[in-house]
């Protein structure tokens, strides 16, 4: 099916507009995109088994941060499923998880 994200200003309790985005696999980009007005993008294109990195330009939702990028890298079992890879994000710290 897909992949999409959604990237959260967890400084300011609102999405992370205009945040770069790349997929990743097998040291290739897949494809490159922009965060919305929504923090999201919501369609990443389709995967296929195998690792894949997601890699987030974080600079660009905060220049001053610790982390100028964040890579989660995730394993896709089922390329026939959704996967949605949330990211909570600040100038000092990150979280994610495997969303719905």
């Amino acid at each position: 099916m897909s992949l999409s994200t959604h990237v959260l200003d967890a400084v300011t309790g609102r999405p992370a507009q205009d945040v770069p985005v790349r997929l990743e696999r097998a040291g290739a980009v897949v494809t490159t995109a922009r965060t919305d007005a929504d923090g999201r993008v919501r369609d990443l294109g389709a995967l296929t088994a195998g690792v894949h990195r997601l890699v987030f330009d974080t600079a660009a939702a905060f220049p001053d941060g610790f982390y100028p990028e964040v890579v989660v890298t995730f394993t896709v079992t089922d390329p026939s499923a959704h996967h949605h890879v949330p990211l909570l994000l600040s100038p000092f710290a990150y979280s994610t998880y495997r969303g719905s």
